[in-house]
């Protein structure tokens, strides 16, 4: 039986109702995943608020330069998403053959090329980190913050590889239909993640005290324990087993090395247009002062904890694509398009609209003490402005998704550097360095960013997935 026969139930159903459960029958568990794999920075967050508002923007600042790689990384571990969704949904193509042994292999090439790409590039541009302190200084950051910040980001480096190793493997079992486990691995290695974190950042139990870099090292202990806690499964799961992903591991496939990394790169530039916009943010936080670099940290965390499930769902979205892609099905391509973006933006909103109706309850969950009045008072005037954005960050990430499905990457790459850095970021910097609104403003920058992406890329989702 066919893969996109079995992940797209009840027969008797319309069209689009067997495209919208076939999308929650893998979307839901990666949403949820997704979810539960970001709070592991949410934890570390939160505990390490409790340092204070000097280690809470060393973080910040730490996690914007770690985000650089992890971002370029995260091109070649998405980019094999819709090749292993095209290459299983081409069994279902008109013309394909019964046996689906060369779909097979093509999805095993793709998969084991990625964790190589991944995991040669990852160790050898982690180098940078050693001059993170340096880097900060040149750009105006506090020198208290910035002598903090390098030994953290020390400590993540380790885990940078497995953590793109993971959403690698994840992609490859929700294409096959086992996009459950990954939850219940996620959620064990978040749990080990803060009981780490309990340990080394206070120094309890026994262990040394660590502060941030107690952090780095259990963020990092907790991206290996899911990497090979996925490993183990897919080479004892009858389906995932069938791939044999890890026989032969070694042996080079050079040809399809470098289609993952020319596939990849188009969406790493294009995942980095935006992350780095919201990381460039901070820097700017960090020239109006330290309490608005730390409020801001807290609200970006509140605005992605809130991305997490619409990323999720495009993620599904993209394998969904893929998979009517390969089958040759441009009605299949449209519906599950178009089912993937409004989705997200529902489920955007069920954080969206508690952050927008109760902002100061949410910043004193962050950070409680008295001491942090200043603090709270910032987050509380930001997070509306971070909810108000969350339809188009939804929008634009689904469509994002649905694109790189059909492997189209280069156009949206362009729009994306257009939405962000000729739009977003200097209307962020003008209102935020010149104008009365201060911090405020430079939210305001980031919302027209996200209207004019969503704009743009939900243009181009529409004309290239017209039925011809």
């Amino acid at each position: 039986m066919s893969l996109q026969a079995n992940i797209t139930p009840g027969e008797e159903r319309s069209p689009w109702r067997r495209e919208f459960f076939a999308l929650m029958t893998i979307g839901l568990p990666m949403a949820l995943t997704q979810l539960v794999q970001f709070s592991i920075n949410t934890v570390d967050v939160v505990m390490v608020g409790q340092l204070g508002p000097e280690a809470l923007a060393a973080a910040a600042l730490g996690l914007v330069m770690f985000y650089v790689l992890f971002v370029a990384g995260m091109g070649p571990a998405v980019a094999t998403s819709p090749m292993v969704s095209q290459a299983l949904g081409a069994v279902d193509a008109p013309d394909a053959e019964s046996s689906n042994g060369e779909e097979i292999r093509e999805a095993r090439r793709s998969v084991r090329m990625g964790l190589w790409v991944v995991g040669i590039g990852a160790p050898i541009a982690s180098l940078i980190f050693l001059f993170v302190e340096e880097f900060a200084l040149a750009l105006g950051q506090p020198a208290e913050v910035a002598h903090l910040a390098e030994p953290y980001v020390l400590a993540l480096a380790p885990g940078l590889p497995f953590a793109l190793g993971v959403i690698i493997l994840r992609n490859f079992l929700a294409a096959i239909e086992r996009a459950r486990v990954p939850l219940y691995v996620i959620v064990l290695t978040t749990l080990l993640n803060a009981l780490l974190n309990y340990m080394l950042i206070y120094g309890n139990w026994g262990f040394p005290r660590l502060e941030l870099v107690g952090a780095g090292i259990a963020s990092s202990i907790s991206h290996a324990a899911g990497f090979f806690a996925l490993v183990i499964y897919i080479g004892w799961e009858k389906r995932a087993r069938a791939f044999e992903l890890f026989h032969r591991f070694f042996t080079p496939d050079w040809a399809r090395f470098m289609e993952v990394a020319k596939l990849g790169w188009p969406i790493s530039v294009t995942i980095g247009f935006e992350a780095m916009l919201f990381n460039a943010a901070v820097f700017l936080m960090g020239r109006i002062g330290v309490d608005e670099m730390a409020a801001y940290q807290v609200a970006l965390n509140v605005a992605a904890l809130a991305f997490m499930m619409p990323l999720g769902l495009s993620m599904a979205g993209c394998v969904r694509v893929g998979l009517m892609e390969g089958a040759k099905n441009r009605p299949g391509v449209r519906r599950a398009a178009l089912m993937a973006v409004l989705c997200s933006v529902g489920a955007i909103m069920i954080i969206a609209i508690p952050v927008m109706l109760w902002p100061l309850g949410i910043a004193k969950l962050y950070l409680g003490s008295d001491e942090s009045g200043a603090v709270i008072g910032l987050v509380a005037s930001f997070l509306p402005i971070a909810a108000a954005f969350a339809l188009f960050d939804a929008t634009q990430v689904a469509a994002a998704q649905a694109l790189r499905g059909l492997k189209d990457v280069r156009v949206p790459m362009i729009l994306t550097g257009f939405s962000y850095w000729a739009v977003g970021f200097p209307v962020a910097a003008w209102l935020g360095l010149g104008t009365p609104l201060g911090a405020v403003g430079v939210w305001w920058g980031l919302l027209a960013s996200l209207v004019c992406a969503a704009t743009l890329l939900g243009t181009r989702l529409w004309l290239v997935t017209r039925d011809q």
